[in-house]
């Protein structure tokens, strides 16, 4: 019987731990405020070049929280062939906007948009399994690029919240608000130095919540329209009419798909490099298969392609809390926060300088976590290049935003991501200088026994003559008749 317990314990995936439901809803809490500010950006500004009023926007804000939230449950818990079961986050993708407000001012307004993300949504089930086979091209030179450039593309979000966000106006940038970001992230360092476990793991909420106190008293919080409108309301199915369907628009969006696939997938593996989890083809197929389902039934509720959010692999990283079940509980509340504006204003409330100085650690993280994935990756001229390329590449969108501004309108939408240029660039690039064969490869003339192999693992090397594991350990090596009967020690 404690058999088969150990046995069940040591097969047990690190993103299937349950904790105490407190731990797990104020845990999922943090995760929420986490990604606010990046899921409700896309639905205002869809909301503003629409010309909607304050109430439209409040539908579209509402209409994302709940499919996000709902989403989120369906990635993390999963159904047979949707899910991949990791603790990832879902919301509405902003690496889409530009192309769905060209559809928008093409004409056919909210209703053309919203037939565009649901026809390419559909689609986008069918083939997510063939995307997923591409995972063999995604060796740690290419997830170690990839984790990196996710957690330096969210750098200038993190910048431009600690100076006040674009709601800020005139006092963008001001001492004021640096401070109080300033002031945010040393209440996080203190609290993750603290040496409580608890604190260390609710580091970020809790620094969030004491800044946005530090905020109020510096006159920088404001909660008085709180109660102004609905304290709940349900999203009406197609409240901006029936979608349209304009085979132009389906192609452009069918272009965001692709960079949503590339986006998710570097989420999950880097979600997994994090926690330690395996994923393979058919779980990278599953979470691909959830995002796509999300994005067709989003469009039925006012709103967008659903994908990974990029901050939330941050917040795992940073507080070793690897749950499923949590970011569940995450999902939980923002579908609450969609059926009631009312909560969803106080979140919105929250200053955005103190979320930037969170975001400081919670994007580095993702950075570090790229850095070390990095580490594994063979040492040699080949993959250096891979990495500064690709690496570079991802940062011209970053540096220089208008870069693409004279190239047609598809290579914007894919390149203009950071994400997705670095990781087509490194994609391409270990195909070429790592799989390609460019001469016959020649053989040494040199022979080893099979057995002398078989005692060996990955990362062993023989240095100056003498046998080291990946650890930098050295493994004793013995003569052969000096093993036990039957044994066969590699001789060196």
């Amino acid at each position: 019987m404690s058999a088969a317990r150990s046995k069940a314990s040591t097969s047990t995936r690190p993103e299937d731990e349950r904790l105490p439901a407190g731990r797990t809803i104020a845990y999922g809490f943090q995760h929420v405020l986490t990604m606010y500010g990046g899921i409700i950006a896309p639905p205002l500004v869809m909301g503003g070049a629409a010309g909607m009023d304050t109430a439209e926007m409040g539908v579209l804000v509402a209409s994302c929280l709940f499919i996000g939230g709902l989403a989120t449950i369906l990635q993390t818990l999963g159904i047979p062939f949707f899910g991949a079961q990791l603790p990832l986050v879902q919301g509405t993708s902003f690496s889409g906007v530009a192309t769905m407000i060209a559809i928008l001012n093409g004409g056919g307004g909210m209703p053309a948009v919203f037939g565009a993300v649901l026809a390419a949504g559909a689609i986008g089930i069918v083939i997510a399994p063939f995307f997923a086979k591409l995972l063999r091209f995604f060796p740690p030179v290419v997830t170690g690029v990839v984790i990196t450039i996710i957690g330096m593309s969210l750098f200038p979000v993190t910048a431009d919240w600690a100076m006040g966000g674009a709601a800020a106006g005139e006092d963008h940038g001001s001492l004021q608000n640096i401070a109080l970001a300033a002031i945010t992230l040393v209440i996080l360092l203190a609290l993750s130095k603290s040496g409580v476990p608890a604190l260390s793991r609710l580091s970020i909420l809790l620094s969030i919540v004491l800044g946005t106190v530090v905020a109020a008293f510096m006159g920088l919080a404001d909660f008085s329209t709180v109660l102004d409108g609905d304290i709940f309301a349900f999203p009406t199915p197609f409240a901006f009419g029936l979608p349209v369907f304009e085979l132009g628009a389906i192609i452009s969006m069918m272009i965001v798909i692709l960079v949503t696939y590339t986006e998710t997938t570097a989420d999950m593996l880097a979600v997994a490099e994090v926690t330690g989890s395996k994923v393979d083809a058919k779980r990278i197929a599953n979470g691909l298969r959830a995002d796509m389902l999300s994005s067709t039934v989003a469009p039925v509720f006012n709103t967008f392609t659903q994908s990974a959010f990029a901050q939330n692999v941050g917040l795992v990283a940073i507080t070793g809390v690897k749950s499923r079940f949590v970011v569940a509980a995450g999902g939980g509340i923002l579908v609450v926060l969609g059926l009631l504006p009312v909560l969803g204003r106080v979140v919105a409330s929250i200053p955005t300088p103190v979320l930037g100085g969170a975001g400081i650690v919670l994007f580095g993280s993702v950075a570090a976590a790229g850095i070390r994935t990095l580490a594994k990756a063979k040492d040699d001229n080949m993959n250096m290049l891979i990495i500064a390329t690709s690496l570079a590449f991802g940062c011209i969108p970053m540096v220089k935003p208008d870069f693409y501004g004279q190239f047609p309108t598809w290579v914007g939408t894919i390149f203009q991501s950071s994400i997705s240029s670095a990781t087509i660039m490194a994609v391409l690039l270990n195909i070429i200088f790592n799989e390609l064969t460019w001469r016959k490869k020649e053989d040494s003339g040199r022979t080893v026994y099979k057995h002398q192999l078989a005692g060996l693992q990955d990362g062993d090397r023989l240095i100056d003559g003498k046998l080291f594991d990946n650890k930098g350990l050295e493994i004793k090596v013995i003569a052969e008749e000096q093993g036990e009967a039957g044994d066969r020690p590699m001789p060196l």
